[in-house]
């Protein structure tokens, strides 16, 4: 086993490790399993990712330590539990699977199973069909190293649900070069392609920052949105992954068409059938250049009632709008439903956000929490009405009763 695969399972977050493998861990303290412990005597340190009992541990173990002795196996052992658990693929694992896969002119799966097939999918003589099965284990538990969270929640500002909805994972190849992993799904929810991005890439070099499997199908992105959607909902068309994310964290559901030369004739006729037994509310902000709009236009053929937003000067793409102008962009969306208020269930985030459309959305909610607490009848109407503090949305009754005594918002 090499020295950089060691240290990679050795930074994998102790807690989650320690929670994967049934202990409950509270408030980085858990009961310790290593004695009849009755009082949480086992810390673990987010800082140094160790924990230690301070009843029956001399010093601090680390997580494959941890792993040996909770689990009882060997150093081994608990590398390849740990690996398997996590998606992270070790380079003997590799080399086996290179040989039985030269060794089987006849098998299909010619992109390898590994992410880090350096040839970025491509491959001759070999069956174009993407096998998933190969694949679909690295997101059944996905993890994010520190330079994929440093990507998405710090650089793109994207919401840690969105990543978890999204089913995001990161690897790092034997380079050192971290990628980010990017699963294409169905409608049904298999999956059906994969795109890696190299979180590293600079212009010049020789590794590419993208790379796809042989055979994957990357198409329209995020399509198990739509199992979810009710008659006459609103759904954002955006251009690449990136824009969805930020769509998606902005609280709208979106699907992605990866570029504006990439809209297939299939894309097409699922677009306009899906929009026909959905009555979709079609919405889009196309990228500020020729293609962007190209790609509109090409929409608009299909869908007649898709609808055209302009992005603000100064923003190229829907992302650097929602970078920039967070708050604003979330307020201009809101907007577009505030023209007529309609007495519907909303979430407490959503009203708040028409009350309080300068706020952020947990700001919001504390706002209008106040104001309904500070309305005595009003906050006794709403609980004879069912409402409980652990209550996520208002229903159209509780609605009503909510703009009958503190008026529509806007």
């Amino acid at each position: 086993m090499e020295k950089y695969e060691i240290q990679k399972l050795r930074d994998l977050p102790i807690e989650k490790v320690a929670k994967e493998m049934g202990m409950k861990v509270e408030h980085h303290k858990a009961l310790c399993p290593f004695h009849d412990d009755h009082h949480a005597s086992l810390s673990f340190n987010k800082a140094k990712n160790s924990c230690r009992c301070y009843v029956c541990m001399g010093d601090s173990v680390g997580t494959i330590d941890l792993v040996m002795k909770y689990l009882g196996k060997d150093f081994l052992s608990a590398c390849r539990w740990l690996a398997e658990e996590h998606q992270v693929q070790l380079e003997e694992d590799r080399k086996r699977e290179a040989s039985s896969s030269s060794s089987s002119p006849g098998d299909s799966s010619s992109g390898g199973s590994s992410p880090e097939d350096n040839s970025g999918g491509f491959s001759s003589g070999k069956s174009s069909s993407f096998d998933a099965s190969r694949y679909a284990r690295f997101f059944e538990h996905p993890w994010l190293n520190l330079a994929a969270r440093r990507f998405l929640f710090e650089e793109r500002k994207i919401d840690e649900r969105v990543a978890a909805w999204c089913r995001l994972t990161s690897w790092t190849d034997k380079k050192g070069v971290n990628w980010l992993q990017i699963p294409y799904f169905s409608t049904e929810g298999k999956l059906i392609g994969i795109q890696n991005r190299n979180l590293d890439y600079k212009k010049g070099e020789s590794t590419p920052r993208f790379r796809f499997p042989y055979g994957a199908k990357c198409s329209i992105y995020n399509l198990p949105i739509v199992r979810g959607m009710a008659p006459g909902e609103q759904l954002f068309i955006t251009e690449g992954c990136s824009d969805c994310w930020a769509m998606l964290s902005a609280g709208h559901k979106a699907i992605a068409i990866p570029s504006a030369t990439l809209l297939k004739p299939e894309d097409k006729k699922w677009l306009a059938e899906i929009g026909s037994q959905l009555k979709i509310e079609w919405h889009m902000f196309p990228d500020k250049d020729a293609p962007g709009e190209s790609l509109f236009l090409q929409l608009k053929e299909i869908l007649p009632s898709l609808v055209h937003h302009q992005l603000p000067p100064g923003c190229k793409d829907f992302s650097e709008y929602y970078l920039k102008e967070k708050t604003e962009f979330i307020n201009f969306l809101n907007k577009m439903n505030m023209e007529e208020f309609i007495i519907r269930t909303y979430t407490k985030k959503e009203l708040a956000l028409m009350y309080f459309p300068e706020s952020y959305p947990r700001t919001a909610v504390n706002h209008l929490m106040a104001w309904i607490h500070l309305c005595t009848p009003l906050w006794n109407e709403l609980l004879d009405m069912g409402y409980r503090k652990t209550s996520k949305a208002f229903s159209p009754k509780q609605v009503k009763a909510i703009v009958d005594y503190l008026g529509e918002p806007g």
